[in-house]
C-alpha cells in the first residue's frame, strides 16, 4: 500500500486504503467467508487515516493594505497585489506574460487544476498598474513579467511582512483575499469557483481562516448594533 501511494497526499492515501478495504470486504462477504481482510488492522488504519482539517490564521485587511502601500518597489507591489487582491498563487504570478492580460482579467496557462487554462479577474487599478509597468520596462509580449525565481518571490513576501513586524508566506496573501471576500458578503460559490478556482466547495470551506474573537465581536456589533 505504501509503495502504491508513494508521495501522495495523506487524504489520497486514505481514499486508496478505503477502496482496498471495500474490495477485500467484498471478497470476504461474497466469495470466501474465511478470507482475512489485510486492511483490518489497527496499525494500518492509523497509518492511512485522513489528515485533520487545518484552520489557518488570517491576516487582517488593514495590515495587508499597509504592507502593499508601504512597498515602494513597483514590481514587488504588483506581485503582492496579484496575490492579495487577485487570489493568485505565487507560481501563477511568476509565469504571467503580457499576452495573458485581457481587459480586466488574466489567463492562467496550465494551472494547478490540470485544466487547459483558468481566468483571474482583477481590480481595474491593479490591471492598470501592471500594464504601465510592462510598458515602462518594454517587456515583450511573450516574456515573463516578473522574471525572478520562486525563492526570490518568497523573499519579497517575507520582507514585506517584516515591515509591519509579522511573518507571512505567499499563500497567506491568497488565503487573505478569499477570506476577506467571504466575510464581506461574497457568496461562497463565487469565492470558491471564481476567486480560488477550487473544484468543490468543501476544499474552500477548509481553506478559509479561523475567525478570531475580536472579529466575531465586530460582526455581532455590526449585525445587532
Amino acid at each position: 500500500m505504501t509503495r502504491v501511494s508513494g508521495n501522495s497526499k495523506q487524504n489520497t492515501k486514505k481514499l486508496r486504503f478505503t477502496l482496498l478495504t471495500v474490495f477485500f470486504n467484498y471478497i470476504k462477504n461474497s466469495i470466501d467467508p474465511a478470507f482475512p481482510n489485510p486492511c483490518d488492522n489497527k496499525t494500518l488504519r492509523r497509518l492511512f487515516r485522513a489528515e485533520k482539517n487545518t484552520q489557518f490564521k488570517i491576516i487582517e485587511k488593514d495590515l495587508v493594505d499597509e504592507i502593499i502601500f508601504r512597498t515602494q518597489n513597483q514590481r514587488n507591489r504588483i506581485m503582492l497585489e496579484l496575490m492579495a487582491r487577485g487570489c493568485m498563487r505565487i507560481g501563477e504570478v511568476l509565469n504571467l506574460t503580457p499576452m495573458d492580460i485581457e481587459d480586466r482579467k488574466v489567463i492562467i496557462q496550465s494551472p494547478k487544476s490540470g485544466r487547459v487554462s483558468e481566468v483571474v479577474f482583477l481590480p481595474q487599478k491593479v490591471i492598470d498598474r501592471m500594464k504601465k509597468y510592462i510598458q515602462d520596462r518594454e517587456i515583450k509580449s511573450e516574456d515573463r513579467i516578473f522574471p525572478i525565481t520562486y525563492a526570490g518571490a518568497r523573499l519579497v513576501v517575507k520582507k514585506s511582512g517584516e515591515m509591519v513586524d509579522i511573518q507571512i508566506r505567499p499563500h497567506d496573501l491568497r488565503r487573505h483575499a478569499a477570506t476577506y471576500a467571504s466575510r464581506s458578503g461574497t457568496p461562497l460559490e463565487i469565492v470558491s469557483k471564481i476567486l480560488l478556482r477550487h473544484s468543490n466547495l468543501s476544499t474552500t470551506q477548509r481553506y478559509l481562516g479561523k475567525i478570531s474573537d475580536s472579529e466575531a465581536i465586530r460582526w455581532i456589533d455590526h449585525l445587532h448594533g
